[in-house]
């Protein structure tokens, strides 16, 4: 007998209710996470059906020592995973005191999600640790492992052997089906320390790390552990993911260009730091202090934060570098006379590898390697397309300076700050 349509709809609706949610979990110091966790995260995902993956960094495992503070490896695990869909950083064990161990931590989510299967990520390396966890016989019976393959001196038929016997006592496996990525954390810090490129990290966790002065390195910013602090506080986990992607294009902009790297890594920093401000707050502070008295800007979230920005960046962060306020100040609506240093910050935040597609920003992102005046034309002339499509007026400071700016390269004078 054939089912309606509705009747089809009603089954699936059903069925999805009666099902149980598939979570998996991958844990580790991840000091830092890198691209290994987050592949072994997503192949596990596609190949076990699972509806998210929760990223735990542990606090205080029992087999390693001298790791970075919780609050650091916690904050790359946020912003790595920003971007990521179905990967959810949790908390869990960074919030429990003494030593840390998985048999404690499934407990913990199986009565945090009683009604859920827990699916647990692993190399095949840890597959032959597992004898030596804490209880782990009962470890083996509450979840799944899903087995990722490692590059090391195991045979094929050492692992099979070992799950067999694994099985045997009570666990469940499954292998994923994945390439090989060949890379630890030891590679990474090393590679860090020695200013190697790493294409393994995801630039977040590089910016992050140089900033704070983690792995050996020395601290970027005057105060990081304060900004830092503050900025992960104040702002989303995709802000402020953002900040960090920002921060890293604009210094990579700055070395091509010339520009103070100092000042451009601050301004970059702190130049969504009023972002995620309540409208009214930020109304509050621009008329308080009188910032602006812009009516357009006033009532104009996207363009306002870059004001109340800059005064924040003054009055609570203690930056005094006027060039880096000034660059703030002006990074969504631009401003005529505009100085390289206006111009990375402002651009770092239109081209920074995490961006979102858009019609112009591979132009953009080019351009921004050979002149930063043709770049900003670009990609002002771009957003001006894009708000004029979309039926709003541009703000007069942004017409202004790509009048500007077609000035400059009319007279043959764009190259002359790159």
């Amino acid at each position: 007998m054939k089912l309606r349509k509705d009747e089809k709809q009603k089954v699936r609706k059903e069925g999805h209710a009666l099902a149980k949610e598939r979570i998996g979990i991958i844990g580790g110091t991840f000091d830092p996470i890198h691209a290994g966790h987050i592949a072994m995260a997503r192949a596990a995902m596609q190949e076990a059906g699972l509806d998210r993956v929760l990223v735990l960094p542990t606090g205080n495992p029992p087999h390693k020592h001298d790791i970075s503070p919780a609050a650091d490896r916690w904050r790359m695990v946020c912003a790595a995973t920003a971007q990521e869909s179905g990967l959810e950083p949790c908390s869990m064990e960074l919030e429990r005191e003494g030593v840390i161990y998985t048999v404690d931590t499934l407990a913990a989510l199986h009565e945090a999600y009683p009604k859920a299967d827990l699916f647990y990520i692993i190399g095949a390396d840890t597959l032959f640790e597992l004898q030596n966890w804490k209880d782990y016989i009962r470890v083996l019976s509450m979840c799944t492992f899903l087995v990722c393959p490692r590059k090391w001196d195991k045979k094929p038929a050492e692992i099979v052997e070992e799950r067999r016997r694994l099985t045997a006592l009570g666990g469940s496996f499954q292998m994923v089906n994945m390439d090989i990525v060949d890379v630890s954390s030891t590679q990474v810090r090393k590679a860090l320390v020695e200013g190697r490129p790493m294409a393994d990290l995801p630039v977040v966790c590089r910016e992050y790390a140089g900033l704070r002065g983690l792995y050996g390195m020395p601290a970027r910013l005057r105060t990081p552990e304060e900004w830092l602090t503050r900025l992960f506080q104040d702002l989303s986990v995709k802000r402020f993911a953002h900040t960090l992607a920002v921060a890293y294009t604009a210094r990579h902009l700055a070395k091509i260009h010339g520009v103070d790297l100092r000042q451009a890594e601050e301004a970059a920093v702190l130049h969504d730091c009023a972002k995620c401000l309540p409208l009214k707050e930020m109304q509050r502070i621009c008329i308080e202090h009188q910032l602006t008295d812009d009516q357009a800007v006033l009532e104009s979230g996207a363009l306002m934060h870059s004001i109340a920005g800059a005064y924040l960046a003054a009055t609570v962060y203690g930056e005094e570098d006027p060039d880096v306020l000034r660059a703030i100040a002006c990074h969504t609506t631009g401003k005529v006379g505009m100085t390289p240093l206006d111009m990375v910050v402002y651009l770092a935040d239109k081209i920074e590898p995490t961006r979102e597609s858009y019609p112009t920003l591979e132009k953009v992102r080019v351009l921004a390697q050979l002149s930063l005046e043709r770049a900003m034309l670009c990609s002002m002339e771009g957003t001006k397309d894009y708000v004029r499509k979309g039926g709003k007026p541009m703000h007069p400071q942004t017409l202004e300076t790509i009048a500007w700016l077609k000035t400059i390269k009319k007279n043959g004078t764009n190259e002359m700050h790159s």
